[in-house]
């Protein structure tokens, strides 16, 4: 047998609290709102921060250019919790590290990117991605 709510007040806070917690979800972008999976890339450079926060980690690099310059990328990672259960922390990619990035770049052309993986000086790779709709294959840059 159903029950009628006739208290309006409970049934509007009820409403919002199931609200509140859909919102954020919502909110969440997908890979291919930014990102174009047929643009992959690879870039080595030095890093030169990290953002570990929710529900996306950035590391930026500076990035040499042909000509000499350099310009610094920002690289979209998966969340913290994630990162950190694959062995990659803030503390593995400090400002200074040499590192090869892969991944697709963004679709307004912008220097920054969705990373697949990161590879160390020392050879180790750690896959970096956390979008569900993100290619399963990874980054091959056209030659």
């Amino acid at each position: 047998m159903f029950t009628v709510v006739k208290k309006p007040l409970l049934s509007g806070a009820m409403v919002i609290a199931v609200l509140s917690i859909a919102v954020p979800v919502v909110a969440h972008h997908a890979f291919s709102a930014e990102f174009d999976a047929q643009k992959p890339f690879e870039l080595k450079g030095v890093v030169t921060k990290g953002k570990w926060v929710n529900p996306h980690s950035w590391v930026y690099v500076d990035v040499k250019n042909k000509d000499g310059t350099v310009t610094n990328w920002g690289f979209e990672f998966g969340s913290p919790f994630a990162l950190k259960q694959k062995g990659l922390t803030k503390a593995t990619l400090p400002a200074g590290t040499e590192v090869t990035v892969k991944g697709y770049l963004a679709k307004d052309g912008q220097s920054f990117g969705y990373s697949t993986s990161i590879t160390l000086p020392d050879g180790k790779v750690f896959q970096t991605g956390g979008a569900q709709d993100a290619p399963t294959t990874p980054a091959r840059p056209a030659n």
